[in-house]
């Protein structure tokens, strides 16, 4: 049975100042993540500048990452793409290299049909025996994948959770009638993962974590375990945080945030753009309020 536990962490990218990757910014941010709360860290996903990244790069990341987490958390590679023969490909190499689980987005920019999604992560699920975990995000890819071909994928046997990140509660909800009890669906939103959760989803794959895991983890498990008001009320506080760290296109206000805490970022990669002044002033406003920056 595999685990990715219930906090699980998209993890940034490190960039030195002149663009390259950060390695040693890298082994530091992984290890600080096990450390506050996360069971396991997606490398190379969105949050990771994956369209940015080289293929020889994103290897580099699923190994470095390994090699400082060991076994204290699951490295979920990100190795999914919009070209089905390259992400069978990549994936294969990440198998190689000892990650713990993939991570497969949903084709974006070519828009296949849901019959075209479904043989695109067979194919992919098939070039591996690790566990599969599907990403929904349509926002960005423009395509949505429906419940009923999440269903079919629950029926392969790696592919055993999915990231859901559509905002549709009851798109989630109609997911969760329909699969088996063993496939596990994520929260891809931070600030919608207490009423996932609570309709029953197992966790998040969170960028808020970089922050805040271990009240992240305070807040799933108090919710899991009863404690309703108790998760009511972390989630309130950090709601504003939540939304700060979507500002502007996802990594650029975490990164800007892991900057201002000095901790390993650097300056996203073209096309993304540092924050503005303005939002970057509204960003320190909200990490001051959750007790994140000093005054």
């Amino acid at each position: 049975m595999f685990h990715f536990g219930r906090i699980i962490t998209a993890m940034i990218t490190p960039f030195r100042d002149d663009g390259a990757l950060d390695l040693e910014g890298v082994r530091l941010l992984a290890r600080q993540l096990v450390e506050s709360g996360s069971e396991g860290l997606v490398v190379g996903g969105t949050t990771g500048e994956s369209p940015t990244l080289t293929h020889e790069e994103k290897l580099t990341l699923f190994r470095t990452v390994k090699e400082v987490v060991g076994d204290q958390a699951a490295v979920i590679a990100g190795t999914g793409s919009n070209n089905t023969a390259a992400s069978e490909a990549l994936t294969a190499e990440a198998t190689a290299l000892g990650v713990d689980g993939v991570m497969l987005v949903t084709p974006y920019y070519n828009k296949p049909s849901q019959e075209g999604l479904y043989q695109h992560f067979l194919a992919c699920a098939r070039a591996t025996s690790l566990p599969v975990m599907l990403y929904n995000v349509p926002g960005r890819t423009g395509v949505n994948l429906l419940p009923e071909t999440v269903v079919r994928l629950a029926a392969v046997e790696n592919i055993v959770a999915l990231k859901e990140a559509s905002g549709n509660l009851d798109q989630a909800s109609e997911i969760l009638r329909l699969v088996p009890p063993y496939f596990r669906v994520y929260s891809g939103d931070d600030s919608l993962t207490l009423p996932l959760v609570a309709i029953g989803a197992y966790g998040v794959v969170s960028v808020a974590s970089h922050l805040v895991g271990k009240e992240l983890q305070a807040m799933v498990n108090g919710l899991v375990a009863g404690r309703v008001a108790e998760a009511q009320a972390i989630h309130r506080r950090l709601f504003p945080l939540f939304k700060a760290l979507f500002m502007a296109p996802n990594p650029v206000p975490i990164k800007a945030a892991l900057a201002l805490l000095g901790r390993p970022a650097g300056r996203p990669r073209p096309p993304l753009v540092a924050l503005s002044e303005s939002e970057e002033a509204t960003l320190r406003r909200v990490l001051h309020e959750v007790g994140l920056l000093p005054q």
